[in-house]
């Protein structure tokens, strides 16, 4: 059944109110890299995951592009331009198939008017994102490329089951993402991913990468905060 019930943005409305919800959504269905927001598009609603994955994607005029991050079932993207009326702001991929319930802009506004626990979550959701891009953002303007490249593995990251002081990344990301990821060119985090190999904190196993040494991983990053003092 196709219902907002799941998410825990929602879990002190009580079932008539998620009904009534639920009654004023639409729900669409996208295939693995179908386009689900175009930051040039002129809408305002906001999109709930249900099922699936999808990348946010930061495009300039020139056609470069910056991934943002990625979200999975359970997440929502596209209150930004709903909450201050303006455009776009990114644009959302499919990474797989993916069913999302569509809620109108004046349908989440009047959500956040009438139930305060929305909106203090909606907040503290918010927040928690800023906190992120601002982690970014500081590590775009003072560490040097292969120290970015080392934060964003990490994040990337999960512990790595059985192998205590290692983690895992799977599927593996391509040189590619990384390097939009962290503002560089595929060739440099060739280079860097090398390097790593040869200094024994990471290596690559079927359908992972994997960082051998987190401890190392650690303090290599903590030299590179120290150099850009």
């Amino acid at each position: 059944m196709q219902s907002l019930s799941a998410f825990s943005l929602f879990s002190e409305l009580d079932e008539t109110h998620i009904q009534a919800l639920d009654q004023r959504c639409t729900w669409r269905s996208y295939e693995p890299n179908e386009l689900v927001i175009d930051f040039e598009e002129d809408t305002r609603d906001v999109r709930f995951l249900t099922v699936g994955w999808v990348r946010i994607i930061l495009r300039i005029a020139t056609g470069k592009e910056m991934i943002l991050t990625e979200m999975k079932d359970g997440e929502f993207f596209g209150e930004i331009a709903a909450i201050d009326n303006h455009s776009r702001s990114a644009n959302v991929t499919a990474l797989s198939k993916c069913q999302l319930c569509i809620m109108p802009q004046n349908v989440f506004l009047e959500l956040l008017d009438s139930h305060r626990s929305v909106n203090r979550s909606v907040m503290s959701i918010l927040a928690s994102r800023v906190r992120s891009l601002n982690t970014r953002l500081a590590e775009h303007s003072f560490l040097q490329t292969k120290h970015r490249l080392y934060c964003e593995l990490l994040r990337l990251s999960k512990p790595r089951m059985g192998h205590e002081g290692q983690r895992s990344i799977s599927p593996p990301p391509t040189q590619k993402e990384l390097a939009s990821r962290i503002g560089t060119r595929r060739e440099v985090v060739s280079r860097e991913i090398a390097n790593m190999k040869r200094s024994g904190v990471l290596d690559k196993t079927t359908g992972a990468l994997v960082l051998t040494d987190v401890a190392k991983l650690n303090a290599m990053i903590s030299a590179g905060w120290a150099e850009a003092e």
